[in-house]
């Protein structure tokens, strides 16, 4: 419904303000330094918004939290010294607990128990709607980026693991303005670590906005590769497939199965392409899209190296690319073997039209020579039938002329009928003829 919102405008679209409004629908979090951001992505397959409101009013100080903002696809709930963020998404849900970063968690320390020390509690926690896709302990604190000891002190921090790391940004100076370290594992807590380091000057904003990137960057780089284990499962199957369509190509050619052997091995092959396509192309179409998202993730932390570590976008390429490759080249050949058996289909559609054609050929040649022999009875028949019809006329006349003689008429009647044969003929024929011509007169 049109509503007027403006004595300047004309009545707006009802979609309008939704559709404005979805460039705010998920602002980053102000985060303040030093900070734990705890953050867990969950499948939601099966999981409602009810059984996510039930549990968010778990939460202290939200026990009457209605079912209405959950409406949207985000909220932000404050708690004493702690926010919990709310995110649905088409396949996942996300939280994220913003808190102070432990005591015990500060920089240098030797890879700090974090898990026991989230402020909502490991019930809470626990008990969220749905599977665990993701989950980061994201730790953010201030120290200088610039010290030698950079690497050494987040490894202790991330513990075991080859360090991946990165400058990020470009200050007006031309310096990078935060370091982002993980080794992408994780550890017997369940929680994958991310640390970031940034100058003490750094802005709430910024530090919300590094992790922001940080997490979804991680969450689409998982989401992503859930299509690599349809595509190798796919695998099997799509080299038994292509197999199997050799073998009917083969058949094709050499005539070596009836069209109707050949026409169900065709249509089974092409219901298993069909039903492979329509399991699994919304999971190749969201991979694609989830591997979009990563890549553009990847250009907002404006990347530099760190001298003898990897960067995570050389990660993301030697790691994610290949994975991507594949789900790709799986795609593109079951689109390719549905081709194929279309094609197959067509030139045995072609085959069997064809043969359908001669048989039809071989049948009106053996209508017309039933028509010919049709035609040659009824010249036939026609001809028996002046005959006897001839015999009809002389006999009546026969009987006719004995009457006449009877009568007293001086004539032999057997001499008149004899006489009047000629004509009795011609007259018999004539009247054929007639008939004949006004038969076809009346022809369209």
């Amino acid at each position: 419904m049109n509503e007027i919102t403006s004595r300047f405008l004309p009545p707006e679209d009802a979609q309008r303000r939704e559709l404005h409004n979805e460039v705010h629908a998920r602002p980053p979090a102000r985060v303040r330094l030093p900070a734990l951001i705890v953050y867990v992505a969950l499948l939601n397959e099966g999981v409602t918004r009810e059984q996510e409101w039930a549990h968010l009013r778990l939460l202290p100080g939200h026990a009457d939290l209605g079912l209405d903002p959950l409406q949207g696809n985000f909220l932000r709930l404050r708690c004493d010294h702690f926010t919990v963020k709310w995110e649905r998404h088409t396949e996942f849900t996300r939280y994220s607990i913003v808190q102070n970063l432990p005591a015990n968690a500060q920089w240098g320390a030797d890879l700090p128990d974090l898990a026991p020390h989230v402020a909502v509690g490991t019930d809470w926690l626990r008990a969220l709607p749905g599977q665990t896709m993701a989950a980061i302990a994201l730790g953010m604190l201030s120290a200088d980026i610039e010290s030698p000891h950079l690497i050494a002190k987040a490894q202790s921090w991330l513990g075991e693991g080859t360090v991946l790391a990165s400058r990020m940004g470009n200050t007006a100076e031309g310096l990078s303005h935060s370091c982002i370290l993980t080794h992408f594992r994780i550890g017997a807590d369940g929680f994958e670590r991310m640390l970031v380091v940034a100058p003490e000057d750094t802005s709430e904003a910024r530090a919300g906005r590094i992790s922001q990137r940080l997490l979804e960057l991680e969450t689409y780089r998982l989401m992503a590769l859930r299509g690599l284990p349809v595509a190798k499962n796919l695998s099997a199957m799509l080299s038994a497939a292509e197999a199997q369509l050799a073998d009917i190509t083969g058949l094709l050619e050499r005539k070596g199965e009836t069209d109707q052997a050949l026409l169900d091995l065709l249509v089974s092959l092409a219901a298993r392409i069909e039903r492979a396509t329509a399991e699994h192309g919304f999971r190749f179409s969201a991979t694609r899209a989830y591997d979009t998202l990563v890549g553009q993730r990847l250009m907002e932390l404006r990347e530099r190296p760190i001298s003898g570590t990897q960067t995570l976008g050389e990660f993301m390429q030697r790691r994610l690319s290949p994975a991507m490759a594949t789900v790709n080249a799986t795609e593109k050949r079951l689109a390719s073997l549905a081709e194929r058996v279309s094609r197959s289909s067509a030139l045995l559609r072609t085959r069997v039209d064809i043969a359908t054609e001669a048989q039809n050929q071989v049948l009106l040649e053996k209508l017309t020579r039933g028509q010919e022999l049709q035609l040659r009875l009824q010249v036939t028949v026609e001809g028996l039938s002046m005959a006897a019809i001839s015999y009809y006329v002389v006999s009546l006349l026969l009987y006719a002329f004995k009457g006449l003689q009877a009568y007293g008429l001086p004539f032999n009647p057997e001499m008149a009928v004899a006489l009047l044969l000629p004509v009795v003929l011609w007259g018999v024929w004539r009247s054929r003829q007639k008939m004949q011509e006004k038969l076809h007169r009346s022809e369209p």
